[in-house]
């Protein structure tokens, strides 16, 4: 640890596919939590670490805050919003391709402003606009008189994704640092694991399978070579989706799991022997223990 360490927490929260996740990634340098077209890929809150000169950076990526309208959409948004109240700073991503501040937005600023929170701006995707349309956007979110600073970013190209990482860093409190140095994510490994199937089932079929479609994670068994044989469940809610996931003759199966078999092998750095099985549970998104497995709150309002 250095002489005079530094450390915090970093809220990310933002609308449904702002790039919270891609750009959690980014500041890492390491995948700590799935990224996918399919707007609320991500479910819980996600720790990621990374280290910065002597400041130890812990980044929250929460799920995208929108207006709820099922139990597991309040829960996501309960676990966002108190993500941003624990942090010591917020970091406010907005999506420039879509132009005007939406509704989505809109609200979570009415609530930093209620709050009495002050925030930083993160303009993401800026690859996709042109300058005089990003400036506009900028003076727009200015003019609501909460935020101390704006940053422009391409989480995707990492453009500007350094200058911010190293403002946050001198912005966090001084302070012991709370993990180990090489320590990169909380999250235990079991669950890591499956949410990168996860990914790769939203990457392939997020046009066909409905939001509700889950991944647990029910065997995990290191062998004297190195090697780790991982079993894991795809539950959905319907039979018809089951036939989606397996895909004529078993194939698109087959193509998830060797998918999510080298990222794994990747990721572990080891040989991965990766088991997928497809099985129908009805209703499994008002099961209060699937909420206790993300750290959920169940009854959130």
């Amino acid at each position: 640890m250095p002489e005079h360490p530094r450390c915090g927490f970093i809220a990310l929260v933002g609308a449904p596919n702002a790039g919270k996740s891609t750009l959690l990634n980014a500041m890492i340098g390491s995948k700590v939590s799935i990224v996918s077209p399919k707007v609320q890929t991500t479910r819980t809150r996600v720790l990621g670490i990374t280290i910065q000169g002597d400041a130890q950076m812990i980044f929250v990526d929460t799920p995208g805050i929108f207006k709820p309208k099922r139990r597991l959409d309040r829960a996501m948004v309960a676990a966002a919003w108190q993500g941003a109240e624990d942090a010591d700073v917020i970091g406010v991503l907005y999506d420039v391709s879509r132009r005007s501040i939406d509704e989505d937005t809109r609200s979570i600023v009415a609530r930093l402003k209620e709050q009495g929170r002050e925030a930083i701006l993160i303009l993401n995707k800026i690859d996709l606009v042109k300058r005089d349309v990003l400036l506009g956007i900028a003076d727009a979110f200015r003019q609501e008189g909460i935020f101390s600073d704006i940053f422009m970013v391409s989480a995707f190209t990492e453009d500007g994704v350094a200058d911010l990482k190293q403002f946050l860093a001198d912005r966090l409190p001084e302070g012991p640092w709370h993990f180990p140095e090489d320590q990169i994510s909380d999250m235990p490994m079991r669950l890591l694991a499956a949410e990168i199937t996860r990914e790769k089932l939203f990457l392939q079929l997020h046009q066909e399978l409905p939001y509700s479609a889950t991944v647990e994670t029910e065997v995990w068994e290191e062998f004297e070579d190195g090697s780790v044989k991982i079993s894991q469940v795809i539950f959905v809610q319907r039979e018809s989706q089951k036939a989606i996931v397996l895909g004529k003759g078993g194939q698109r199966i087959k193509a998830l799991g060797s998918a999510a078999r080298s990222e794994l092998t990747d990721m572990l750095e080891r040989r991965v022997h990766l088991i997928l099985f497809v099985k129908v549970r009805e209703g499994w998104v008002d099961d209060p223990e699937r909420y206790s497995a993300w750290g959920l709150d169940f009854g959130a309002s």
